[in-house]
């Protein structure tokens, strides 16, 4: 895993500084899918996190299945861009705000039912791009899916 000043635009100066600016990314980040609500009707929920880092688990429901009975692609993908995209979250500056400008999933094996994990790591975070990966796993660690995103960077809306 990168170190947090690989990870963190330039205009940090120090590890410390970071921390002190993010504070702790598992609860905030924790509390922002909570309180969405398109987080909670999707189900997914934050297992891990750290700066750079963030892990989400997601328990398949009906809603989640396509008609042959497996997880639907564009369930698996919503999993792994929330997973990056939180990731570029825990790590942006102070005063900015991430989109998605791109995303390329490969998805290597099915699922039907159970939990799934996908795992968000923020490859690199600047003032105005961001590039993350993220794996997708199901409950016996097989990787279900591996994707990828840019990330345009801005800042937020005053």
């Amino acid at each position: 895993m990168p170190s947090l000043v690989g990870i963190v635009s330039r205009a940090c100066t120090s590890t410390r500084e970071t921390l002190a600016r993010v504070g702790t990314p598992t609860d905030d980040l924790g509390k922002v899918v909570r309180d969405s609500a398109f987080y909670r009707w999707f189900g997914m929920e934050v297992a891990e996190a750290e700066v750079g880092a963030v892990t989400l688990r997601l328990t398949l429901a009906d809603h989640h299945v396509n008609i042959q009975g497996l997880a639907h692609g564009g369930v698996i993908a919503t999993l792994a861009d929330a997973a990056m995209g939180l990731s570029i979250r825990s790590a942006v500056q102070e005063g900015r705000r991430h989109v998605t400008v791109a995303m390329d999933v490969h998805y290597l094996r099915p699922v039907a039912r159970g939990t799934v994990t996908a795992s968000g790591r923020a490859v690199r975070v600047g003032r105005e791009l961001a590039y993350a990966e993220a794996d997708v796993t199901d409950e016996r660690g097989r990787t279900l899916a591996r994707a990828s995103g840019t990330y345009s960077v801005t800042r937020t809306a005053d």
